[in-house]
């Protein structure tokens, strides 16, 4: 009689075998990794999550006095610690996506060599758990939005292009993993990488307007400034917010295309890596 198999384990071999429909599957780890990943952060902390808060008003404060009131760069008529707040609060987001998901393999070795479970939910872990600041610091915003509009009555024009900014908000999630996923592939093998990475996310805060607008970026930089992916999403997000500078579409759906496209590419070199990395790390 013909034994029937209900399951059949094979060796994953091509560049493009893929599952991503396990990652659903192992959703309870994603909530297990969450939870793990705030009470890690926030052990033995004496303020604990407030820190969500503090930091953004320490960084937004500070470009204030440098760029605003030293620097004497303008914030296009809006009000100074709004401009840098939500310029913050977008990069901020983006930023930790990238350099957390860049050690995947690096910092998780010790799990991923012990137990089996898709390797992409680790990085879309950091991406989820990256997402809580970022809405903490986002309701901090609307709530000095509304203080400097009737508190201090200057100007802040809000419109109809807040509701895009889910949209935006997904753009640079994906933007930072697909990025963060492919330097961790390659620093499985070139460590080097892994030192470069802060610097890197570094200067590449200051190519994108997060410490001045578009409009103080002279006509023959900006098409170079717009070739930067996150520069539409920071401009039109600080935009849909305060009404400043203009909305850019054209550049943010270049945007959107190179995002697909790097996330695509870094889901197969991540997967491809993935089946050899413990014979590197």
């Amino acid at each position: 009689m013909k034994e029937e198999w209900t399951t059949v384990i094979k060796p994953k071999t091509g560049w493009l075998d893929i599952n991503l429909k396990e990652i659903l599957e192992y959703r309870d780890l994603i909530r297990m990794f969450l939870k793990r990943n705030f009470t890690s952060a926030y052990k033995q902390t004496i303020l604990g999550p407030i820190w969500f808060l503090i930091t953004p008003l320490m960084t937004s404060s500070m470009f204030t006095v440098v760029f605003g009131q030293i620097a004497k760069i303008s914030t296009d008529g809006v009000p100074q610690f709004l401009f840098y707040m939500a310029g913050n609060t977008a990069w901020s987001y983006f930023s930790s996506c990238l350099t957390a998901t860049a050690s995947t393999f690096t910092s998780n070795a010790y799990l991923f060599g012990k137990v089996y479970f898709p390797r992409l939910i680790s990085p879309i872990t950091t991406v989820i758990y990256s997402l809580l600041s970022f809405c903490i610091q986002l309701c901090l915003m609307l709530i000095l939005m509304v203080y400097f509009t009737f508190g201090r009555g200057e100007a802040v024009h809000p419109n109809a292009w807040i509701l895009t900014v889910p949209l935006m908000v997904l753009n640079m999630a994906l933007l930072g993993l697909g990025i963060g996923i492919i330097i961790s592939s390659l620093t499985t093998k070139y460590r080097d990488l892994s030192v470069l990475v802060g610097f890197g996310v570094q200067l590449w805060m200051y190519a994108t307007p997060i410490v001045y607008p578009l409009s103080q970026v002279p006509d023959f930089l900006r098409k170079i400034i717009m070739l930067n992916p996150m520069a539409p999403i920071v401009n039109n997000f600080r935009y849909a917010f305060l009404g400043c500078g203009q909305p850019e579409i054209k550049w943010w759906c270049m945007s959107a295309a190179f995002t697909a496209v790097v996330v695509f590419f870094g889901i197969i070199l991540f997967s491809r890596i993935e089946k050899t990395f413990m014979d590197t790390v």
